[in-house]
Order: structure tokens, then C-alpha cells, then sequence
């Protein structure tokens, strides 16, 4: 371990600690040594020992009247709050909001954010998740299904770009390209389709708060969670991209909902009325017991509490007509101004880390891989929702659930879910299918429909092509 380099790593080790991270040194290669070198010098490990700190101190998320269970008690529903139209003079404030957001889409002051880390394990599936086959008649992937809508805004704002920066993780990065090269980008301009990675952190033992390694010449890392997004876009200069391509609003959505409606124009709309720096899309929770995020107003301000954090007796608060109190799910779907994203990064405004205890597999001290069937370690991970912490407006906007939030996670359904494939493609086609129903057609009720989004968007574009009476019959699929 001579040379400069190498005594300056010892020396930041030795410092915090972490100096049995170079125990094999001896028995690595020159390119393994340089591997660990770079691996080592990326990890902050004054951050490091300052979040394993906080961990063995007070858990602010149990005390304190700003822990995690006061602010859950002290929560009611979000302000301002969009519920979906019941009256004519809601119905006019929508078609407000649709046209505002069709001109900005025109405008060409819109992108698109999509997060992609995640690979299909609980879907049976060794790809990245947004590789799945979810189409219920042609079994398109659901990075096809997206890629088209961004393409048919793009036509309906008159041809305009809509970039599309997606993030991957070290799992995903290289078959999302690929994937993406194999179908020539599904139609989009090349150069409109920006690939970036999120970031890493290590994974620490939870009783030293010691490095682990996953084998000799490499720690064991996890990727930073959805809220890494701020600090890769800025690391990349893409921040600095969308500056200079004129980029206002940043449409953001998650590779598991493959009903996500991309770049949808009321949406955008709302946000730019309502001159939000955050806008957050909700929809109502099937039941008080169900496992979702909820959008919530704790003392004037907009916030997201996961629901192992919400207590039960508030969970099942009802009103008169016993409709829930905290009924706005999270569907992690956001619409966010450059500019906030860019005051994050300036006033350095950096999300909080949240710590979750995991089974990782470990190098033992005798250079054996443990593979440990209880938590031994901690990672720590950012979540994009807690930029709302520092929004000036936070709007809230209510979907319908139906058509808008089918997360496709797990190959097989409990008793709690219904996030599997063969549900999702139900639920695509009884929307499809009710497209067409409103246009008049017949539709053979035992088979599958799908509508590529090329086709149509939405109910009014697919009237604007069937002719009423007409008859449907067999796998439909409109392309």
C-alpha cells in the first residue's frame, strides 16, 4: 500500500475507523486495487459516521413533538387540494387546467423524469421492472407503453421535444440502454432520451457502523432511493441541460405503474395555476388497513407519512358519511419547477437520509461470505416526497384510481393486493375497452383490448377514430 494515493486512503480509513476494509489488499490485482481505491474515495465517510451517530442516539421518529408519530397525530387532509370534478364549475376549472397545460406541453417547457432502478425480482422476472411485458393484448413493455405516450404528447404539442431523462441504477443501467437501442428508442428522437445513475450508498453493520464488504475488492452498496434523483441530475449537469433547453416543469413518475398518464396536461396545468413548486398526485385509498403512503397537511404544510408510520386509531378515522379522513394515497407521481429543483441544489437543501435495517451478505473477518437470515446491517436511502419540506406551494391533485394507479409488483396476489400482472392487464383492458364503449362500439366482453397510446390517450381522442357501431371481436389491439 505505498505510494501517495494509496496513504491518503489509509490515512481517511484509519480516521473513521474503517481501516479493515484493506485487509485483502495483498491479495487483490492491480486493476481489483484500483476498483476499491475509486469505490473508497466516493463514499463520504464523515456523512457516514455522522448518520450512524444519529442512528445510536434519540430516534426522532418516535420522540419529540416534531418525531414521525406527533406529526402523524397532528395530521389532516392537504391544502391545496384539487378533488376530481363533481360540479359544472369544477368541470370548467379542469378544462382550465387541461388547455393551460396543453400550451405549456406546445411551449416545449416540459421533460419528463422517470425513475427505473428497480429490477422485477418480486415479479419473477430477472430484468430491469421496466422491461416487463404488461400490454394485455401485444404484452408491450411498460418502458413501451411510456415511451409512446411522451411520443404522442410530443405529436399533439405540434411536434414540439419533450425530453425524457430516466435513471437507472447499477442493476438496471446497461440492459435499460440497450433495451432502449434494440427498439430505436420507441420512436423518440435519440438525443431526447437522457440515461443518468443514481447514486450508491454503502451498507454499514448496524452494532459498529463499520463498512461492509460484499467480497474482497468490493463494498456492499444499495442504491440511494428515489430521492437520489436531485443529486444525480445535478452530478450529471442535467439541471444545467434542462436550463438551457428552456425546461420549466418536470413530469416525474415510477417504473411500476404502467397507467401513469405521462405528461398528463391537467396535471401540468393545476401545477402552473396554482404556481406550485411540488404538485403531488393522490387517489383514494381502498381501506384505512391498505399499504400506502398518504398525502397529508401537518400544520399548514404539505407532507407524506408511510403508513407503518400512521397510527391505527387515526388510519380509520372517519367522517359522517364514513368516507376516511386520510384518504390521499400516494401514487408518486409529481410534477416539479426546474427552478425549485435548481434552489435545492443551490442552497444545498440536501434530503434526509432514512435508515432501514436489512439482511446484507457480508465478508466475515475470515474472508468467508456470510449470507445472514436476520437484519445485521443498515442502509440508508432518500425519498423524493420529502422535498416537500421545503415547498413554498405543495398543490394536491386527486386521480381516478381506476385508470391511473394499476402498480404492477408481485408475481402472486394476497389477500391485500392486487398488483399482479394478470390483475393489471384486467384492469388495462376494462379501461380500454370503456374507451371504446364511449365511442359508441361494441366490445366482445371475454377478450383482451389494448390501445396504444399512439391511437389514443384518453376516451376523447379514441371517439374522435371509432365510428359509433362499430363492432369489436377477438384480442383487440389498436396500434
Amino acid at each position: 500500500m505505498s505510494g501517495i494515493l494509496a496513504d491518503e486512503v489509509v490515512e481517511r480509513l484509519r480516521r473513521y475507523d474503517q481501516g479493515h476494509v484493506l485487509r485483502w489488499w495483498d491479495e487483490l490485482d492491480a486493476e481489483q486495487q484500483n476498483c476499491l481505491v475509486q469505490q473508497i474515495k466516493a463514499v463520504n465517510l464523515e456523512l457516514i459516521q455522522e448518520l450512524v451517530s444519529s442512528k445510536t442516539g434519540p430516534d426522532e421518529s418516535t420522540n419529540g413533538s416534531n418525531s414521525v408519530a406527533e406529526r402523524a397525530m397532528r395530521s389532516t387532509p392537504p391544502v391545496p387540494l384539487v378533488r376530481l370534478p363533481q360540479s359544472l364549475q369544477d368541470e370548467e376549472k379542469w378544462a382550465e387546467a387541461i388547455l393551460c397545460g396543453q400550451q405549456i406541453i406546445a411551449n416545449g417547457q416540459v421533460g419528463v423524469i422517470l425513475v427505473a432502478g428497480g429490477q422485477g425480482v418480486r415479479l419473477g422476472f430477472p430484468h430491469p421492472k421496466g422491461m416487463f411485458p404488461i400490454g394485455p393484448v401485444s404484452y408491450r413493455s411498460v418502458f413501451q407503453i411510456f415511451s409512446e405516450q411522451v411520443l404522442a404528447r410530443s405529436r399533439q404539442g405540434g411536434g414540439v421535444a419533450i425530453p425524457y431523462y430516466i435513471m437507472t441504477s447499477d442493476a438496471t443501467h446497461t440492459e435499460t440502454v440497450d433495451f432502449f437501442t434494440e427498439h430505436d428508442f420507441f420512436g423518440m428522437n435519440r438525443s431526447d432520451v437522457c440515461f443518468f445513475q443514481q447514486g450508491n450508498m454503502p451498507a454499514v453493520d448496524h452494532s459498529m457502523g463499520r463498512l461492509l464488504l460484499s467480497d474482497k475488492a468490493n463494498l456492499a452498496t444499495s442504491p440511494d432511493g428515489h430521492g437520489g434523483v436531485l443529486a444525480a441530475l445535478h452530478r450529471v449537469g442535467l439541471l444545467d441541460e434542462m436550463r438551457s433547453r428552456k425546461i420549466d416543469y418536470l413530469f416525474y413518475h415510477q417504473v411500476d405503474n404502467p397507467a401513469t398518464k405521462v405528461c398528463d396536461p391537467a396535471f401540468l396545468g393545476f401545477h402552473a395555476l396554482y404556481d406550485s413548486d411540488m404538485s403531488t398526485k393522490v387517489v383514494a385509498k381502498k381501506s384505512a388497513e391498505e399499504k400506502m403512503g398518504i398525502v397529508v397537511g401537518v400544520d399548514g404544510q404539505t407532507q407524506i407519512i408511510e403508513y407503518s408510520d400512521l397510527p391505527d386509531q387515526l388510519a380509520c378515522q372517519t367522517d359522517e358519511d364514513g368516507v376516511l379522513l386520510l384518504w390521499a394515497g400516494n401514487t408518486a407521481t409529481h410534477v416539479f419547477s426546474r427552478a425549485f429543483l435548481q434552489r435545492l441544489v443551490d442552497e444545498d437543501l440536501a434530503l434526509t437520509f432514512h435508515f432501514a435495517q436489512k439482511a446484507v451478505p457480508f465478508l466475515d473477518d475470515q474472508g468467508n461470505l456470510v449470507r445472514p437470515d436476520k437484519p445485521n446491517a443498515f442502509k440508508f436511502e432518500r425519498f423524493i416526497f420529502d422535498a416537500l419540506h421545503y415547498a413554498t406551494c405543495a398543490l394536491v391533485l386527486e386521480a381516478h384510481r381506476a385508470t391511473e394507479f394499476l402498480p404492477v409488483k408481485n408475481k402472486r396476489q394476497d389477500e391485500n393486493t392486487s398488483d399482479t400482472p394478470e390483475n393489471v392487464r384486467e384492469s388495462l383492458t376494462s379501461m380500454y375497452a370503456d374507451w371504446l364503449r364511449l365511442a359508441g362500439a361494441q366490445v366482445d366482453d371475454r377478450e383482451p383490448v389494448e390501445i396504444s397510446p399512439l391511437f389514443a390517450l384518453d376516451a376523447d381522442q379514441v371517439r374522435e377514430k371509432v365510428q359509433p357501431g362499430s363492432q369489436f371481436s377477438g384480442p383487440i389491439l389498436l396500434s
